[in-house]
């Protein structure tokens, strides 16, 4: 598990580490400033002319000593007091002097010039305001300048909470930060801004993160693999689950065949669809595999039949928005008593009838949304979202107690009051049509093989992107479809058991 903290969060730690387990913060900074420079000398810069900004703050204090530490190799080091020098912390003011030791030359205003790189170490973790006036100037000459461009911990002038850019931020290239990634690298735009980022460990204990449920996660790709569904020999259909897929009106077979046939490469053991009757001739020519019971009107008593012989149900893709798919939505989320993915039209068609949401708080529930679904769940606005993505996610999670995978360039999860995974799959190639159908079969897939609510849709969300990854390798960025992302999550499980 890599935790991804917030600046608080980290900041906390950083506390404890110096109050509690005694180890000086002149010596984390010395660690940090040594990781820094690790770093730039192992991608084999070039050394000609580096410029370190610094601001007033204990970041500022880490760039005078990266500035130390290479001017004392015999660098040309040219480093830029960009706060104000009234404002030093101690730890700051003490690396400052030791570089003004050195060969290296000290300015109190950024001179545009020839660097071969510019090291970021104005603002830390702990910005939560606009950057303006003299910063903001500061850091659009930086951006503008040539070079490799490394930032120090975080970007300035991205929030390290959220990933917002507060007014202006610096461009990296590289970031170095410390013991962990900060949650606002990780989510766009500040993952734009960041560039490649690099952690390293200074010694500063992750205890708190342990402790703290509202520190979010990442897995490594081991802890992946290692929750597959294991798959016995003595085992049949039926031990894989039987899945009712409920989707798809007239002229919409495509998302349910979507999400079918990422249920079946995932390894769901009987899939049976329920649709449009209009639907039934193609959904039996391209997917044979799968049992098709179609309906013309609405019959209660065979969607509770239905319901009653499942082990998992996925509600929702192409059903539309009609009165009869929301007396199916309806049906469904009465009297459903097994594991359940709701997915698009029946996430719009919840929105539309909030208090069936709380149909669902003592059942495994599912929610797929994206942002705009995520907003009329939720009535709050896209940008309010956007501004505080994970808090939007706890709030909603804690109230419901449902599982939510909110979908997004970087897709976030959370089930009940547990912590926010964060996904690290996936890439812009899979912004097509039928995607999220994909998804939301891949889920229900592993839903029916005895995954919980969480782990499939954590395990779900990662393979989906993993499996896109692999369809842009093999077609390009622009080239995949949506059945390229389900037809490659067995390529993906296949590399993944090769390795157990």
């Amino acid at each position: 598990m890599w935790y991804l903290p917030t600046g608080g969060q980290m900041k906390n730690a950083d506390r404890y580490t110096i109050q509690e387990l005694k180890v000086p913060s002149l010596t984390l900074m010395e660690r940090a400033a040594a990781a820094c420079a690790e770093v730039i000398r192992k991608k084999n810069f070039d050394q000609s002319h580096i410029c370190v900004v610094c601001g007033s703050g204990n970041n500022g204090g880490d760039g005078f000593a990266i500035a130390r530490i290479f001017a004392d190799e015999g660098a040309k080091v040219t480093a830029v007091m960009a706060g104000n020098p009234g404002h030093l912390t101690e730890e700051a003011l003490y690396q400052k002097e030791l570089f003004e030791k050195t060969d290296g030359s000290l300015c109190d205003e950024f001179k545009e010039d020839e660097y071969s790189i510019i090291i970021d170490a104005v603002f830390g973790v702990g910005l939560n305001r606009k950057v303006t006036g003299k910063y903001c100037d500061i850091i659009n000459r930086m951006n503008i300048c040539s070079g490799v461009k490394v930032a120090v911990d975080i970007p300035s002038g991205v929030s390290s909470e959220t990933g917002a850019v507060l007014g202006t931020a610096f461009r990296a290239d590289y970031t170095v930060t410390f013991q962990a990634q900060k949650i606002g690298t990780f989510l766009y735009p500040g993952r734009e801004y960041a560039g490649e980022v690099i952690t390293a460990d200074i010694g500063i204990t992750e205890k708190l993160f342990k402790a703290d449920k509202d520190v979010a996660y990442t897995h490594v790709s081991s802890e992946y693999r290692d929750m597959l569904p294991v798959r016995k020999a003595d085992s049949n259909k039926g031990t894989y689950g039987k899945v009712l897929m409920i989707a798809g009106s007239k002229g919409m077979s495509g998302a349910a065949y979507l999400n079918a046939l990422g249920a079946y490469r995932t390894g769901a053991g009987l899939v049976r669809i329920y649709t449009a009757e209009e639907n039934r001739a193609i959904l039996q020519g391209q997917l044979p595999e799968a049992v098709i019971t179609a309906y013309g009107l609405y019959d209660e008593r065979e969607l509770l039949k239905l319901l009653e012989w499942a082990d998992v149900i996925c509600i929702g893709s192409g059903m539309g928005t009609t009165e009869k798919a929301w007396k199916i939505v309806r049906t469904t989320a009465e009297n459903a008593e097994v594991p359940c993915v709701i997915d698009a039209d029946a996430l719009n068609l919840l929105s539309e009838h909030r208090k069936y949401i709380k149909q669902l708080l003592s059942k495994q529930v599912i929610l797929t949304p994206h942002i705009k679904e995520f907003s009329r769940l939720t009535g709050k606005a896209v940008e309010e979202i956007k501004a505080d993505r994970t808090g939007a996610l706890r709030e909603f999670t804690e109230s419901t107690g449902v599982t939510c995978i909110l979908k997004d360039a970087v897709t976030l999860i959370r089930t009940g009051a547990g912590r926010v995974f964060v996904n690290s799959s996936g890439c812009a190639a899979m912004a097509k049509a039928g995607s999220g159908d994909v998804l939301a079969g891949i889920v229900t897939g592993l839903l029916a093989q005895g995954l919980s609510c969480h782990e499939a849709a954590v395990l779900g969300a990662y393979l989906h992107g993993r499996a896109g990854e692999y369809a842009a390798e093999a077609k390009g960025i622009y080239s995949i479809l949506a059945r390229d992302i389900a037809e490659n999550t067995g390529e993906v499980m296949k590399e993944w058991t090769r390795q157990m």
